[in-house]
Parts: C-alpha cells; structure tokens; sequence
C-alpha cells in the first residue's frame, strides 16, 4: 500500500458514544503534535470514551487483554502523560532572546515559533540550536 495515497473516508461513527470513542482515539494520534496552536489548547482525553474503545477493539479482533495488562498499560500511558507535561512545563521556563530567534528565523527559514521552539528545546543556546537542525536527518 502507497502511505501517499489517501485512505477513503469512512462512515461517520453512528452513535454518540461511538463518536466519543473515535474522539479519544484521535486525540492519541495527535498527541506528539507540537504546533504552537496544539499546545495551547487543553488536551483532555476522555478516558471512559478510550476504555470503550479499546474494548470494543478488543471484541472486533477477538483479541482479549487481561485486567492486568490493561491496569499496566494505563499505568504507562500516564506515566508517559506526566512526562510529557513535566517536559512542557521545563521548556516554558526556558527564556530565549528575540535576537536569537530572528537569527534563526533568517538563517534556518523557521517560523518565528518553530525557531523557539528550538531554542528552548536548547536551553535557549542558539549554537547548539543550529548544530541540531542541521545534524537532524530527515
């Protein structure tokens, strides 16, 4: 299959609760989005609506999870949640210098927030910034 290729639509979820569930399942897809607009925004997961879902997935497959795996893999998944929002809240921290971001904004052709981004994921060193663009394989 040719990843480029558009998958076709599917019918919208039905029910209410259906479309609750493919809510929260969508939200997990877009969790590694860091667009300044995404992270504005409260990313709240309906944790019931995920639970049905992963359980009707679960009846669809044939597939069961045990309580156990299921208590452990929730344990995961908010232990990945807490850091994630640990690693926000550092980088929010971090102060950049404007004239930083304009260098980088010049020099590398980021967006004004894709370059402080980069900056405070470098503790606001604009060398080490660049060095990572630059050595980040594409």
């Amino acid at each position: 299959v040719d990843p480029t290729e558009e998958t076709p639509a599917t019918a919208p979820p039905a029910s209410a609760e259906d479309r609750k569930a493919a809510a929260a399942l969508s939200s997990l897809d877009n969790q590694n989005d860091d667009s300044a607009a995404q992270t504005t925004k409260a990313k709240n997961i309906d944790q019931e609506a995920l639970a049905k879902a992963i359980s009707r997935l679960e009846l669809s497959t044939g597939a069961k999870v045990e309580p156990s795996r299921q208590s452990e893999n929730m344990k995961q998944f908010e232990e990945r949640k807490r850091k994630r929002r640990e690693e926000k809240e550092r980088l929010a921290k971090v102060k950049v210098d404007a004239g930083d971001v304009g260098l980088l904004v010049q020099e590398l052709e980021l967006s004004k927030t894709k370059a402080t981004d980069l900056l405070k994921a470098h503790e606001g060193d604009a060398v080490k910034a660049i060095r990572a663009f630059v050595t980040t394989p594409v």
